[in-house]
């Protein structure tokens, strides 16, 4: 199972949409002082994005994540497990990482700061 896990986590950090790759640039030189891995499993989920430490998910959403009716129940289902298992979403759109990167950024490190000075939440 591991392995399985492991090989599937690879393959989708291998694969990264431009947008996710944009993002993982700056997340993982720490530019938000958090250290982020990408295609965290957690569950059955990979997520695309995760400051373990914070319990911190970030989605990037393509353009099928709102138009899909199967896409968008599957983003809500994710979701409430997520924050059932004591996690928190952050979502930014491929449009709002290409074209408003430094916005994503900081909101992302605003939710970070906020879960990281209330651990109780």
């Amino acid at each position: 199972m591991a392995c399985k896990t492991t090989n599937r986590a690879r393959n989708l950090r291998n694969t990264m949409p431009l947008a996710e790759q944009r993002l993982w640039f700056h997340l993982r030189r720490k530019h938000l002082r958090y250290r982020f891995r990408r295609q965290h499993p957690v569950g059955p989920f990979f997520l695309d994005f995760a400051c373990a430490k914070l319990k911190l998910a970030i989605e990037v959403d393509g353009d099928s994540h709102f138009e899909d009716e199967e896409a968008l129940l599957y983003d809500h289902r994710r979701t409430v497990f997520l924050q059932s298992e004591g996690w928190t979403v952050y979502r930014a759109t491929n449009r709002e990482v290409r074209e408003e990167i430094e916005a994503v950024l900081s909101g992302i490190l605003s939710v970070a700061d906020e879960v990281a000075s209330n651990p109780t939440r």
